[in-house]
């Protein structure tokens, strides 16, 4: 039986989430004032990208909204939704779909280190005379990132540590990243 790397990144999901609320179970129990306590959606920030690049024949678009949660002013952790197009005239088109997961650590204000571990469903339609009609796979990313932050905006790099050149929607493990949060 073939392992679905969707209901592995699932299960790492809920693993995650439910070590968050254990963290902030065990936060409450402290004496903390009771109009201190239900704070859970000031420490939730809402974010994202958007994308689009148009050219001779070259249409890419891209949304990716997000959500975090900070634990505290160091550590905070979320997820993200992504959604793709890309067409290349006469070559091919490719939608993709799928989520991640976010961990950020801000050791020092300025600095934010980031892993974020996505699963992307990618659907490729080659045009011409290739020898496929299409394609349908999932890609599994593990990023390590850092950045520099001010305010709300991370600027960095991250790298993807499950880069495999024969398998991958992306062409280069590297990837420059621009993080918003409100």
């Amino acid at each position: 039986m073939k392992n679905n790397p969707f209901k592995t990144v699932s299960k790492l999901f809920l693993v995650v989430l439910t070590l968050s609320f254990f963290y902030t179970s065990f936060a409450q129990q402290q004496s903390i004032p009771s109009h201190q306590q239900n704070n859970f959606w000031q420490n939730v920030q809402f974010g994202g990208g958007l994308g689009l690049s148009i050219g001779s024949g070259y249409t890419d678009i891209s949304v990716s909204p997000s959500a975090i949660y900070n634990i505290n002013s160091v550590v905070a952790v979320g997820t993200s939704l992504q959604f793709g197009y890309v067409s290349a005239r006469n070559n091919f088109s490719s939608t993709v779909y799928g989520a991640s997961l976010i961990g950020l650590i801000n050791p020092i204000p300025e600095i934010q280190l980031s892993a974020e571990l996505e699963e992307v469903n990618v659907n490729l339609k080659y045009k011409n005379n290739s020898p496929f009609n299409s394609e349908n796979f999932w890609n599994t990313a593990l990023y390590l990132g850092a950045g520099y932050r001010t305010g709300n905006v991370t600027v960095g790099v991250r790298y993807n540590v499950l880069f495999d050149e024969n398998k991958n929607y992306y062409n280069d493990a590297f990837m420059p990243f621009v993080r918003v949060y409100f």
